[in-house]
């Protein structure tokens, strides 16, 4: 996309950024930062329409202040969710943007150019698509919908002059977008959105505000009654007024400290009948009772109290994890009070905004076409990575490493919950013969290597061993994360596993066969028959008469058959458990690592010798995809640092 442009149709007042995709030094978007487009010659516009006598569509301030109209709308959008005729007059109003935008050249025809249009965060993505689709019926370029907060978000993050960066996006932040008719949340950590809406669903914004201070001003006025019955009868003259009310507010707001030495006040002549003036007027007590008077719509709460109790829900939501930065945003984020209540419920917070706030949404939605579009060839560039044979060469390349180091890790383990409960089965007799414990040893291991126990021993062996291959890999990673200017942490496996949630898996049984472990069955029943025969000069058998009596025995038989054909017929034989309990534990025990050790040889000899193309090939292709999949998960979470 060569441009991206942002629209921020906002209920009272709205306004178009654009952004040029490649800057220049000499351009008018030096920095980057996105230009806000006049529409019919002012930067914020009223969010109006009005079809004149002739039939030509009116916008902004003109469908405001035009006397003669077949039909006037405006402030539709907070009933977007509960009136579907707003629908048609979001088309039509929208429609009236992109003419304007066309017939001024800051659009071109089929240019190659998108739009980010705004939306409150609440919206589910049932009713964004159904306002995406308006515009695209009005034949508006490609389009996308995002929440506000989202937007303003961004703009926090790209603006310079606020020092907001990769630092901050490591730590909690809070969003607080502030529109014309509802108050956004977002709530950042570790540089991951979680949008939250205005607690209890109710529709807070500078709106509420601008009626209060026009239904103040009517009441002060001595044309009052006729005033209100002009307002019935023609209700463009009331959102006019309401119009100049919000225009008067702003402007005390901007600058509160001089306004308490001067007036502030406007006057507005309604032609009507009879025509007649009202006079529009805001001071520090006005302000006072605009923020903490009662609101009929609010079910006569007020401003202060809505936005402090919304407040209050999103410090229960996020529970313990407060944030360390405040940024408000929207018009009315100029209230010096909106700044005071924030920092009594959030008192270690800073709390900053914008210079100017009431753009921060509409520049956020054109840096937000630039950062999806760097996405995607972000996106791309580790998919194609991905596709290369980077990461299986890496991952054969440290093949012997993790064979190694599971065997280490896993054979004593497995010896021991192998071979002592076998030994003890047939000491007891649930075992009959020597010869059946080869069956019940296999049993045994194939149990403790699909165990609870051997999974969690290998997952430390993986992240000790995904350490170098993470180093590794990181010679691919790096450059494309400096082409698109994050953190090297954000395709770090290394830092991505210290995360509680590593999504690399790796089951014993993957690398130890059962038949691959014989050599732990044949050296039990070594042990056991050379203990039986008094094997290593050990005479076992030899405490007590019984025991005489069995050694003797035992020894004629070793004289008549000899000591290997001996062996071989203890094999077969179904010894008295008074014999069986005559080998003791304890002897076994102290030569498990000696057993040990002669299976890790033979497994390290058996991996060199018998490994094959199809073996290295099926655990090479299994873990590399595994590595792929946790890179591609990371790179999907990447959003705000971007740009």
């Amino acid at each position: 996309m060569k441009r991206f442009y942002g629209f921020d149709l906002g209920d009272a007042e709205s306004c178009v950024s654009r952004l040029e995709s490649d800057t220049k030094e000499d351009s008018a978007v030096r920095y980057g930062l996105p230009e806000i487009l006049p529409v019919e010659g002012n930067k914020s516009f009223v969010t109006a329409y009005a079809f004149s006598a002739s039939g030509q569509l009116l916008i902004g301030e003109r469908a405001c202040c035009e006397p003669r109209v077949s039909r006037r709308k405006i402030r539709f959008k907070s009933h977007f969710l509960t009136d579907r005729s707003v629908r048609e007059d979001v088309r039509t109003f929208a429609a009236g943007v992109l003419g304007s935008l066309y017939g001024s050249g800051q659009l071109i025809q089929n240019e190659d150019a998108c739009f980010y249009i705004g939306c409150p965060a609440g919206w589910d993505k049932n009713t964004r698509e159904i306002y995406r689709e308006i515009f695209e019926k009005c034949s508006f370029p490609p389009t996308r919908i995002i929440s506000e907060s989202r937007a303003a978000l961004i703009s926090a993050c790209q603006s310079r002059h606020l020092q907001v960066g990769y630092d901050i996006l490591s730590r909690p932040l809070l969003v607080v977008d502030i529109g014309s008719s509802t108050t956004d949340y977002a709530y950042i950590e570790g540089g991951h959105e979680v949008e939250m809406q205005t607690a209890g669903e109710i529709a807070l914004g500078g709106g509420l505000m601008d009626e209060a201070l026009l239904e103040l001003c009517v009441q002060a006025s001595p044309h009052a009654k006729q005033i209100r019955e002009v307002f019935r009868q023609n209700e463009a003259w009331k959102n006019y007024c309401e119009f100049a009310a919000r225009r008067l507010k702003e402007k005390y707001y901007s600058d509160t400290e001089y306004w308490k030495k001067n007036e502030c006040a406007d006057s507005i002549r309604i032609l009507a009948d009879a025509p007649v003036t009202l006079r529009l007027t805001i001071d520090e007590s006005i302000a006072r009772r605009l923020e903490n008077g009662p609101v009929n719509s609010l079910n006569g709460r007020s401003f202060c109290q809505v936005f402090c109790d919304s407040l209050k829900h999103v410090k229960e939501k996020i529970e313990d994890k407060s944030p360390e930065l405040i940024f408000l945003t929207g018009g009315v984020s100029k209230m010096p009070s909106i700044r005071e209540w924030c920092m009594n419920l959030f008192p270690d917070a800073i709390v900053i905004s914008g210079n100017e706030p009431e753009f921060s949404v509409a520049r956020g939605l054109a840096w937000s076409g630039k950062i999806d579009e760097q996405l995607r060839a972000f996106k791309a560039d580790v998919k194609k990575l991905m596709d290369s044979d980077a990461v299986e060469t890496i991952v054969e390349k440290h093949l012997d490493a993790l064979y190694t180091c599971a065997v280490d890790s896993l054979v004593e383990p497995m010896v021991g919950h192998a071979a002592i409960p076998v030994f003890r089965k047939w000491r007891s007799g649930e075992i009959k013969r020597l010869a059946d414990t080869d069956a019940a040893m296999q049993k045994e291991i194939a149990a403790y290597i699909s165990s609870d126990e051997a999974h969690d021993l290998m997952q430390k062996v993986v992240a000790r061993w995904l350490r170098p291959v993470g180093d590794d890999l990181e010679k691919y990673t790096q450059p494309i994360c400096i082409r698109y200017g994050i953190p090297y942490t954000a395709l770090s496996l290394s830092s991505y596993l210290t995360l509680s949630d590593m999504d690399i898996r790796l089951e014993a049984r993957q690398l130890f066969a059962v038949d691959q472990v014989t050599l732990i069955i044949d050296s039990l029943i070594t042990i056991i028959t050379s203990l039986l025969c008094g094997g290593s000069g050990i005479a076992l058998i030899s405490s007590g008469f019984a025991g005489i009596a069995a050694g003797a025995i035992l020894s004629v038989a070793i004289l008549l058959l000899g000591r290997r054909q001996m062996e071989k017929q203890l094999l077969n034989l179904r010894l008295p458990k008074a014999v069986r309990k005559m080998v003791p534990e304890g002897a076994l025990r102290s030569r498990l690592p000696q057993i040990c050790d002669a299976v890790r040889q033979d497994l390290h000899e058996r991996f060199e010798t018998e490994k094959n193309e199809e073996i290295t090939g099926r655990m090479v292709g299994e873990i590399s995809a595994q590595i792929e999949d946790c890179l591609m998960k990371m790179a999907q979470i990447v959003e705000i640092p971007i740009g």
